[in-house]
Formats: structure tokens, sequence, C-alpha cells
């Protein structure tokens, strides 16, 4: 390394600590490597093109007042991006970039031909040739938390959120996980909070992404033998929302990179939003020290809605689509729909359907006609109450002793299953499971699945029990 090129850059660093943000500071300038000081020309390696171009677009004016400063006037600065090794070279190539900087002209110059550089930018989000680094959001504005009606079922949920979107990265929701079956509006909120932060602080860089989509990018990123540019492009990031994060499932690889982006972001401040269909107790096949992670900040369980919620649902969807509907077919739909939300909205959408193009009025027998199709249709997931009851009855018990805390063997065993039945049947968390069948923790739900198993392997009658109820509750 060139002492004087070390000695010239250290003074640019020591300038510009002292008038940028520390944390942009050590995310921009100290991975930065001065090489060379030439005829008041200072190169300087950087880790990427990416990182390059970021630094032109949002840092020039510093980098110039800082080389004025100690250069003279004349000051230049070329960049030496050390490219990766994909053309069977033995060792990796460099592209030297000169500062757009106006204070001199430059020319280019390259250490290798033109031809051998992958054009190609590091953001994954940028369509191959297309010179733009600039990261869209990837949010849907219509998500907002205005139009997330609030009620018992996801009150912690939405209010965590708003704490989040009011001051991302500053509250103890990092990472906040918002969990709960299909539906519900995990993927809804998660939106809501993106576009908040953007209207509250546009300076801030938001995504959203779908694991699947996050682990397409990380395959492609090895197979083009970039994966170092694949995890500086999301360590970046000030706000990452990942959308059903139990997709990570099995896929170590991703797991293993999505590791070292979340402690990144999370060491350095930055908010990390994700979504799943199961609480991290629940998460099969993701390793433990990603799992111990995600319980660092808040995880908020969204339940089906009850009644009034529905019913509230139902009111706001017709106000905004400006439709009118008596009170009695609102409360029917709110009453036989009452699985998940996306259920409820779409009866509604294909009750206005049909009285529209039929030119029919919308009344209750139509509303009993459209739901009777709907519910039909669509697959149903049984209620843990309903669980309970099912189970309750194949014993003869009631619900009351089912949840009681009696050590009976017969007893202890009823509640076993209807544990089993409640995992395997429904989308709910072991801890909302054991809370709603004998207010119980979750260890005692997964105690309870884990002597199911085990007895249906060794006990003849017992098998015969689990067989008997698996059809009751499938019908």
């Amino acid at each position: 390394m060139n002492n004087a090129a070390q000695s010239v850059w250290e003074n640019c660093l020591n300038f510009i600590k002292d008038n940028i943000q520390p944390q942009a500071y050590k995310t921009w300038f100290e991975p930065i490597v001065a090489i060379k000081l030439d005829d008041h020309a200072l190169s300087v390696q950087v880790p990427s093109k990416f990182f390059y171009e970021w630094l032109e677009e949002h840092y020039v004016k510093i980098l110039k007042v800082a080389l004025t400063k100690e250069l003279g006037a004349t000051a230049k600065l070329v960049y030496i991006i050390k490219m990766e090794n994909t053309y069977g070279n033995k060792q990796p190539f460099t592209e030297k970039i000169p500062s757009s900087n106006r204070s001199a002209v430059y020319s280019q110059r390259v250490d290798i031909p033109l031809k051998s550089i992958n054009p190609e930018l590091k953001n994954p989000f940028v369509i191959p040739g297309i010179r733009n680094v600039k990261i869209e959001s990837q949010l849907n504005p219509t998500y907002t938390f205005d139009n997330f009606l609030e009620g018992d079922s996801n009150r912690l949920a939405r209010n965590a959120s708003i704490a989040v979107a009011n001051k991302p990265g500053g509250t103890s929701f990092n990472p906040l996980l918002i969990f709960g079956g299909v539906g519900l509006g995990k993927t809804h909120l998660a939106h809501a909070i993106g576009v908040d932060i953007k209207d509250k602080y546009p300076e801030k860089t938001v995504l959203y992404i779908s694991a699947e989509k996050f682990t397409q990018q990380y395959i492609e990123s090895v197979k083009k033998n970039n994966r170092n540019d694949f995890i500086h492009f999301y360590q970046i990031i000030d706000v990452l929302i990942i959308d059903d994060v139990q997709f990570l499932s099995g896929k170590s690889g991703t797991q293993d990179v999505f590791f070292h982006i979340f402690n990144h972001l999370h060491q350095n401040g930055k908010q990390v939003i994700l979504t799943s269909d199961k609480a991290p107790v629940d998460m099969q096949d993701i390793e433990q020290r990603l799992l111990s992670r995600f319980k660092w900040g808040l995880s908020a369980e969204l339940q089906n809605p009850d009644f009034e919620t529905r019913v509230s649902i139902v009111k706001n969807k017709l106000y905004r689509d400006g439709v009118e509907m008596p009170e009695e077919i609102i409360e029917y739909l709110a009453k036989h729909i009452n699985s998940n939300v996306r259920e409820l909205e779409g009866a509604i959408i294909s009750l206005i359907a049909q009285s529209s193009f039929n030119k029919k009025e919308i009344t209750l027998s139509l509303a009993k006609e459209i739901v009777e199709k709907f519910v039909k249709n669509t697959k149903r997931e049984v209620s843990i109450d309903y669980i309970q009851k099912v189970v309750s009855d194949y014993f003869q018990m009631d619900v009351d002793t089912l949840q009681s805390k009696t050590r009976k063997r017969h007893i202890v065993q009823a509640r076993q299953l209807a544990m089993f039945f409640a995992k395997k049947f429904t989308k709910a968390s072991l801890a909302s499971i054991g809370s709603q069948i004998g207010k119980r923790d979750h260890a005692t739900v997964l105690h309870a699945c884990k002597t199911v198993n085990n007895l249906s392997t060794t006990d003849k009658q017992f098998r015969k029990y689990v067989e008997d109820l698996t059809k009751k509750l499938s019908i």
C-alpha cells in the first residue's frame, strides 16, 4: 500500500466522518482501501460495482470537498473495483473508473478488455443491461393501516406494526415477526409498515420481498459467483421486510446467507420485519441460531377475527366499494364465513358481482346461495373449539372436563388428542393451542403431540382413537 495514499485518505476520512452519520460512514467508507497516489489522483479500492455507483450517487460532493482540501483543485479520484473471477483467469481482475467529480476531466482506464467485464449490476432487482441502481421498495400502496381494521384478534400485531413504522429500528420490536394462518392479514400488515415508513421517512431504503424470491435471487447469485455482492446489497437496506419466512425451511444455504444479512442489519440498528404462517417455536428445519434471532424482538400472532370484527370488515369493504347492504345480510355473511378475512372479502365480491351482472337485488336468499357455494368450494380450517367438542363427544365427556387439571389417564389422553389434532388441522401456534385447551403452555402441547405419535405406533387401541377421530374431523 502506498503510504502517501494512505495518509491522504486517512485525512479525507477524518473530514468525512465529521460530516455524515456514523452508520453511513461505517457502511460506505470503512471498507474502502487507499491503493496509490499518482499526480494528485488518488486510487481507492471498493468492494463492488454497486458500491461504487452508490458512492457516486450519494457521496460524490463530500468526496470532492475532502480531496480538494487535501490535494488542491486538481484532485482526482479513481475507483478500483475488484471483479470476481468468472472467466477462468487465475487472478481476479480489476476495473478502474474515475469519479464523476467534475473538478477535472478524466479518461476511463481499464486493466483488461471491456468485453470481459460482467456488465450486470449487483442489485438483484435490476434488469441486466439497464444502468439504474435505484432500489424500488416493491410495496403495494393499497395496503395501509387505515384499511386494516383493529379487533381483539389482531390488536397486538397491528399496534406493534404502527410502533415500528413510527420508529423503525428504534423499538424493542426488532425483528417484528407477524404470524398466523392463511388470509388473516400478515402480508397486508407487512406492506402497511413499509408504506407508512416511506411516507414518514422518504430517505430510508425500504424493501419488501417474499422468502421464495429471496431464495431464487440467492441461487442466481451463487450461479454467477457473486454471492458477496448479493449479501452486500441486502446489508444496505434500512427496513427489510421478508414475507413467508417459513419458506426458508430446509434451505441451509439461503438460511446461512440470511443469517449474515440479519446480523449486519440488526447490529446496525436497521429494522427487520418477518411474516410466517407459524410461530418460531413451530418452525421446522430452520437453524436454531436463526430461530433464536427471530425471538429477539416481538412475535405477534394474528388470530381468526371474532364476529364483531368480521362485521366491521364487511361494512368497511362495502363502504370502500360504495355499496349499501341490509344489516341482516352483513351479519349473515359475518356469521357464516368465519375462518379468515380473505374468504370473507371474497364472498362479498362474489355477492356484489352476482347482483350486478345478473341485475338481481342483494337479498338474504342470494347471500345464502353465494355463501353455500363459497363455503362448499373453499377448503375450510376446523376450529380448535370444534376439535375439542368432537374429541369430548367421542370420549363421552364435556369440554370442561377435557380442559380440567385432572390427571386421570383417559382424560389426559383425550386432552392430548385434542392438542394433537389442533396442531394437525389448524394453523394456530403451539402457545395458542395450549391457551385454548386448558390454559397450558406450548411445551405441554409439544409433549402431547409426541405422546400421541408414540402411542399410535405402540398401542393398538390408541391407534384406533386416532383413526376414528381423523375420520370425524376430515368430514
